[in-house]
């Protein structure tokens, strides 16, 4: 890109990040509104002001609300249509300290650091000049002045432009994606109405180094996925005076941590790219008090990433293990018990606990089995009164759902119960088996080409399958498989149009892209010392997106 694009890139990048817009503030919509006026003062869109717009957030509590700006090319006409997408909200900046009111100030902030003892690569990236820091710069308004930048550009020309551009700048990206959520319907609706035929999805969300020192810079033609396995243990209460006649459902809990937390037994390879194996996000028991008295419950959160499995398979590989833990404990605890009534000269008998490990599904056919449809009154009837709570989580909200299904069950012996937590992000492989697939492959293989070929560039970079951080990407396609997709939804408590957690997983299916994700460059997203490498960001990301688009729409 020329030199005037790179510096209406930084400036637009500076003026954006200034706006402090943390995930679930009214910042969100000052951001908007900054986005919107900004693209508002493009000669395009003065002239054609119906395709620069708001789409507000549905039941949003503070209002939030996305830009949306379509262009389209005068050179012929037709469909062919590539969707980019940004997200404009940060993560919070309470990790700034003292220096919090400077975290959105780029130029004060770099200042600031100077006087700051910092770990020895950030001090050296600092005193290079090579550097840009600042809440957001990286993650991701960086990219939303590169997408806005090289439509600014391609407008001007459009006699010379064929196809059509749709930029959506969504919100709540660091949340819950109500913002890309919001968006997916709306794509299908123009797809309708305007005839637009979408070929790829291209997002510029921000690339790290995949370790310490890597010198790597990565385009990721795919996405990776996430789904949150949950675990409901239900044990036998029992005083602590007593222990060995209850069943410790931490116990169970801790056995369970001890052999799916970053196994790679439960990693996926494709392609030879492996996820990180999964992860604890929560593990804590149900009790609300401090007694004598065991936990009776407890909960187990999992962050399970995806390249090809789908959620059923998910959902067995958990309950399998499950199952095994559970007799696992059962076992150690008579072992441990005849040992100790070896010890003490008692005689020993057999604990009665027999491990069960149920779906969220089995557990709620279960319990019907006894009340009938009196269960999904009671349980739509719960539903609405989460709903109204707006002090509790999503996640929470759902884990009170299986407790209250469990509790209307006349069975209070021990049970395993294994669910879905929301939010659920699907993976996107795309490789040369489809049309869409193949050329987007093509297009960014003859972007690096085209970026390579420059003698200037001195950077080592290739494309990968997958980027490895979860990203708004995920929705631009979903499972086809009827059963999967019926699975996912009987085991996500409180799933469905109108209750605590949907997805528009038909429009998603609708769309089907191939999504790439061409970022800019930095390190530390998340952390105070969140940073840009200028030169790459603000010249070659923005030609690699530009080179991209076009030889998508030759």
């Amino acid at each position: 890109m020329n030199e005037y694009v790179r510096k209406r890139i930084e400036e637009m990048a500076v003026d954006f990040t200034s706006v402090q817009s943390v995930v679930d503030t009214e910042g969100e919509i000052t951001m908007a509104e900054k986005v919107y006026d900004t693209m508002s003062e493009i000669d395009y869109y003065k002239k054609n002001p119906e395709k620069l717009y708001y789409i507000d957030l549905k039941d949003d509590l503070i209002g939030r609300k996305i830009v949306v700006a379509e262009l389209n090319g005068e050179k012929k006409a037709s469909d062919k249509t590539i969707v980019l997408i940004g997200h404009f909200d940060t993560v919070g900046i309470s990790d700034y300290g003292p220096l919090k009111e400077y975290s959105t100030q780029p130029a004060e902030l770099i200042e600031r650091f100077r006087e700051l003892k910092l770990p020895e690569e950030v001090r050296e990236d600092l005193e290079s000049g090579k550097y840009m820091f600042g809440r957001g710069l990286f993650d991701m308004k960086s990219g939303d002045a590169i997408i806005i930048a090289i439509m600014e550009e391609i407008s001007k020309d459009l006699a010379n432009f064929e196809g059509n551009l749709i930029y959506a700048a969504v919100c709540d990206e660091e949340g819950n994606s109500g913002g890309m959520l919001n968006f997916v319907p709306h794509l299908v609706k123009l797809k309708k109405e305007k005839g637009y035929d979408y070929i790829a999805m291209i997002d510029t969300d921000y690339m790290a180094p995949a370790y310490p020192g890597d010198p790597m810079k990565y385009i990721y033609v795919g996405t990776v996925g996430k789904i949150m396995p949950t675990f409901y243990i239900v044990g036998k209460e029992t005083h602590v005076g007593e222990s060995f006649d209850g069943l410790d459902p931490n116990q169970i809990a801790s056995q369970l941590t001890q052999r799916i937390n970053l196994n790679p037994e439960f990693s996926d390879t494709v392609d030879g790219e492996v996820t990180l194996p999964p992860i604890t996000l929560k593990q804590r028991d149900l009790k609300t008090e401090y007694s004598v008295q065991i936990a009776n419950k407890a909960v187990l959160m999992l962050n399970y990433a995806t390249h090809d499995s789908t959620p059923d398979q998910v959902l067995t590989k958990m309950k399998n293990a499950g199952h095994e833990c559970f007799q696992q404990v059962v076992d150690t605890l008579n072992e441990r018990y005849a040992t100790y009534c070896s010890m003490v000269g008692r005689e020993f008998r057999k604990q009665p606990w027999v491990a069960r490990t149920f779906t969220y599904d089995e557990l709620y056919k279960a319990v019907k089995a006894e009340l009938g449809d009196e269960l999904d009154a009671k349980v739509a009837a719960y539903i609405e009164e989460l709903k109204k709570d707006t002090t509790i989580d999503v996640r929470d909200k759902s884990l009170k759902i299986v407790d209250f299904v469990h509790d209307l069950w006349s069975d209070k012996d021990p049970i395993l119960v294994v669910y879905f937590t929301p939010p659920y992000y699907p993976h996107i492989h795309v490789d040369d088996s489809t049309a869409k697939g193949k050329a987007l492959i093509d297009a960014v293989n003859g972007a690096v080409a085209s970026v390579k070929a420059n003698p200037e560039f001195d950077y080592q970079l290739i494309s990968k399958k997958f980027l490895p951080c979860i990203s708004d990407l995920s929705y631009g396609a979903a499972p086809k498989d009827p059963a999967v997709i019926e699975r996912f939804e009987l085991n996500t408590p409180g799933y469905g149009e109108g209750k605590i957690y949907s997805l528009p997983l038909a429009d998603m299916q609708v769309l089907d892209l191939p999504v790439v994700d061409i970022g800019t460059v930095g390190k530390d997203a998340h952390k105070y010392t969140e940073r840009i490498e200028t030169r790459f960001t603000f010249e070659y990301t923005p030609e690699l997106v530009y080179q991209t688009i076009l030889n998508l729409l030759k």
